[in-house]
């Protein structure tokens, strides 16, 4: 990661490209990754550079605030595109080794479910059916309909949700 030499042409042109779909170096506002790439340029880009003229240009107007831009400022080869060797603190770090890509299986199947898991589900399914508010009565319809029931019932908001009717028997 980084834009290599920003002394030369090449770091030049790969900043450039970098600024081409981008207004800042990192994030949405201009911040400490901006003025630290903003310090390591000894003059304006070249004309022919559009997009890092104008990216340099606007930080130039902040010359002013830099100490006061949020963010924290790292070192310049941790800012910009990936793949491109950082050559302001010496060597690239040697590629790792890629033979780790069987460590984890995105798309293995769900058949090893943990035991543990699996008592812990049933456990909670089994508390959440005893907490089930099931009431069974006999009521004579002359005297109390179903509806003034059902209102009663409801009345109590903190403890009942809602209300169903499992089975109906006319007395």
């Amino acid at each position: 990661m980084g834009f290599g030499d920003l002394k030369s042409a090449s770091g030049l042109k790969v900043l450039n490209d970098f600024l081409s779909d981008r207004s800042y170096i990192e994030g949405y506002v201009p911040s400490q990754a901006d003025v630290a790439v903003f310090d390591v340029l000894s003059a304006p880009p070249p004309a022919d550079l559009r997009h890092a003229l104008r990216w340099y240009n606007h930080i130039k107007s902040y010359q002013n605030q830099k100490n006061s831009l949020p963010g924290v400022k790292k070192p310049l080869g941790q800012y910009g595109p990936a793949g491109v060797p950082d050559t302001t603190s010496g060597p690239a770090p040697a590629a790792a080794k890629d033979d780790d890509d069987d460590d984890i299986d995105l798309f293995g199947s769900d058949e090893e479910e943990d035991t543990e898991a699996t008592k812990l589900k049933e456990q909670r399914l089994a508390e959440y059916a005893a907490k089930k508010l099931q009431i069974s009565c006999v009521v004579e319809d002359d005297k109390v309909g179903t509806d003034i029931l059902e209102e009663k019932i409801t009345a109590f908001e903190d403890f009942v949700q809602s209300m169903d009717v499992a089975a109906f028997n006319k007395i």
